[in-house]
């Protein structure tokens, strides 16, 4: 009989516990242990998994849990020699941005010191204790929603000394979806606020942390090391394009075949294939999104679950307002073709409007598309990347937004259409229809804009006035989607008034 199904559940606990359907992927806990790298970044695309790895590796390592190998009874990690001894052992600081997602850099600092004030709240244990002297009790009690910059930086670092105190062991720091508020602070508008802010955070707690024995972040982007992590030459950081931990993160066709066979889907396998398979991490192939699988399993139908979990509203956003080559390369990767880029996977979001590369590189990290071959120079050490879409399930969902871009814009006219589509040609047709069949004499001749300026600008720059006029009136539909600005004024009203 095929085990229940627990869409949405991220909390390993509760799916050992009601033995909900679980791929096993605790051998994890044994790589990254036996590597012994002290800050491990992990970047992976949305809903694979990533949240369900640290709630598991927080279950195994923790104290709170310590006599709690039932939950691992019967797993690839409990098999390991060593490994049953290690369960339950070390004082663990887990903690999730993943609800960071405010419009404003005060309300996402209010929000990232309240997720440390629960963390203070879970071990406030340590007030009835002798490891804290009066002073440590009073700067432990004053952590809050609205402590200074200087107490939130080193509110981690704190903790992390006063566990090691307590149980005489160094602490695992497990930090999910760390890029979450900076993905929300560039769409924003307040980058260099949080930057800053969270810079400090993470070098306190990553680098100059002595009671720190190992730690693991999550998230979909590696952002720039000058950015957040200046100083923290301590990381290792594992991007899709990296070799380790291949498959601890999304299903490998294996386990996704074997799925298929438990829920009496064994027909559909190469279905399956088609639409969900195409992920690579490092030079592991055939690796399927977890979250598109479950649904599948649940649902026994063929729809787009995971392009769906969220708006895409960023990539929409900068393939909409790319250049015309961007465009043209977007078009090629639609019509099944592959692309031909250089890579830096050190996500500079300041960059995404101005850098054609960073936008691949973040589409890359986003699982939107996969790398199907690499060249390397070696005369210049430069790789370069043929990217394609990553499979069905992702070109379902391009072609979705393609189709919202002008469906929800339904009375966009045609200068407008064309516009969005790079089309000169039908641009031109267009304006030069309305100026032939609307424009009069006296709206573009020498004296136009009436007498209250003829006289005044007989230069003739009135024309241009009304030309601009109407530029403006065909841009105005698309108020909503971009910024439109005209000749911007200066000085005072009166100023300009005098003038004219």
């Amino acid at each position: 009989m095929s085990r229940t199904i627990g869409i949405g559940c991220q909390d390993f606990e509760t799916i050992r516990e009601r033995n909900y359907f679980y791929v096993d992927k605790t051998m994890f806990i044994k790589e990254w242990w036996s590597r012994g790298d002290s800050v491990t970044l992990i970047t992976r695309p949305r809903r694979f998994g990533k949240t369900l790895a640290m709630s598991m590796t927080e279950k195994f390592f923790s104290v709170n849990y310590a006599g709690r190998g039932d939950l691992f009874e019967g797993l690839a990690i409990w098999k390991e020699d060593g490994f049953e001894r290690l369960q339950g052992t070390r004082p663990v600081i887990a903690l999730s941005f993943a609800d960071v997602k405010e419009t404003s850099f005060g309300q996402a600092r209010k929000a990232i010191c309240r997720i440390i004030k629960m963390v203070y709240n879970k071990f406030d244990f340590l007030l009835k204790t002798d490891f804290l002297n009066e002073s440590e009790k009073e700067d432990f009690r004053s952590i809050s929603v609205n402590m200074e910059d200087n107490e939130a930086s080193f509110s981690l670092k704190a903790l992390s000394e006063y566990l090691y105190r307590c149980y005489g062991k160094k602490v695992i720091i497990l930090l999910d979806e760390y890029d979450t508020p900076m993905q929300e602070a560039y769409v924003n508008g307040y980058w260099k606020e949080l930057a800053a802010f969270t810079r400090g955070l993470f070098h306190a707690t990553f680098k100059s942390n002595s009671s720190l024995e190992r730690a693991i972040m999550t998230g979909i982007t590696r952002i720039s090391k000058e950015s957040i992590f200046s100083d923290l030459n301590n990381l290792k950081v594992v991007s899709t394009t990296s070799g380790e931990y291949a498959d601890s993160f999304g299903f490998t066709e294996k386990e996704v075949f074997r799925s298929l066979d438990e829920f009496g889907l064994s027909e559909r396998k190469e279905t399956v294939k088609r639409w969900y398979d195409g992920f690579t991490f490092g030079k592991r192939s055939d690796i399927y999104n977890p979250w598109s699988i479950i649904n599948y399993l649940d649902t026994k139908r063929t729809a787009a679950y995971w392009a769906n979990t969220s708006s895409n509203g960023l990539v929409g956003r900068l393939i909409r307002e790319g250049d015309a080559q961007l465009k043209q390369m977007f078009e090629q990767l639609m019509s099944g073709k592959t692309i031909r880029v250089e890579i830096d996977e050190q996500i500079v979001y300041d960059e995404l409007p101005l850098k054609q590369n960073a936008i691949w590189s973040l589409l890359l990290a986003g699982g939107y598309l996969k790398v199907a071959d690499m060249t390397l120079d070696e005369q210049t050490g430069r790789v370069s990347y043929d990217l394609e879409l990553t499979n069905k399930e992702v070109r379902i969902m391009f072609e979705g937004m393609i189709h919202d871009w002008f469906s929800q814009d339904h009375n966009y006219n045609g200068f407008i259409k064309a516009l969005l589509t790079d089309d000169l040609a039908a641009m031109n047709a267009y304006m030069n229809r309305v100026a032939l069949t609307t424009f009069s004499y006296f709206d573009t001749g020498s004296n136009s804009g009436g007498s209250n300026f003829g006289a005044k600008r007989a230069s003739g720059a009135e024309p241009e006035r009304f030309y601009h006029g109407f530029v403006l009136g065909l841009l105005v539909e698309l108020g909503d989607v971009y910024e439109i600005t005209s000749n911007r004024e200066s000085g005072f009203k009166a100023d300009r008034k005098s003038e004219l």
